[in-house]
């Protein structure tokens, strides 16, 4: 039964995680594998008879596995925003460029008559 206790809280507190918008994707990879990592570790732990080293090493390797998940999904959304401004700045550019020959054959039309 205390597994099974063990198992939703850590499920609830990532699942809580999930709606924290002003946490980066490394925080939350952080706080979120560390709630996971020492659930499962207290799981295993318990099993072997060590519940709070399971714990303590679950956290430690959920925390540093999370955070470094959490930061390459931060790096993707940065690279993501930066491919996003460029296509902008580009489409931008070929409107401008548009109604620059737009205007060079309207005043064309114009000066053969």
């Amino acid at each position: 039964m205390r597994k099974i206790t063990v198992i939703a809280a850590a499920l609830l507190f990532v699942g809580l995680l999930a709606g924290c918008d002003s946490m980066s994707n490394r925080d939350k990879g952080v706080v979120g594998g560390a709630a996971t990592g020492a659930g499962l570790g207290a799981i295993i732990g318990a099993a072997t008879g060590h519940a709070g080293v399971g714990t303590a090493i679950g956290g430690g390797i959920g925390a540093v596995g999370g955070g470094f998940i959490g930061n390459e999904m931060d790096k993707d959304e940065r690279r993501q925003q930066e491919q996003e401004e460029r296509m902008r700045r580009q489409d931008e550019q070929l409107r401008k460029q548009q109604r620059e020959i737009n205007q060079l054959k309207k005043d064309q039309q114009n000066d053969t008559y």
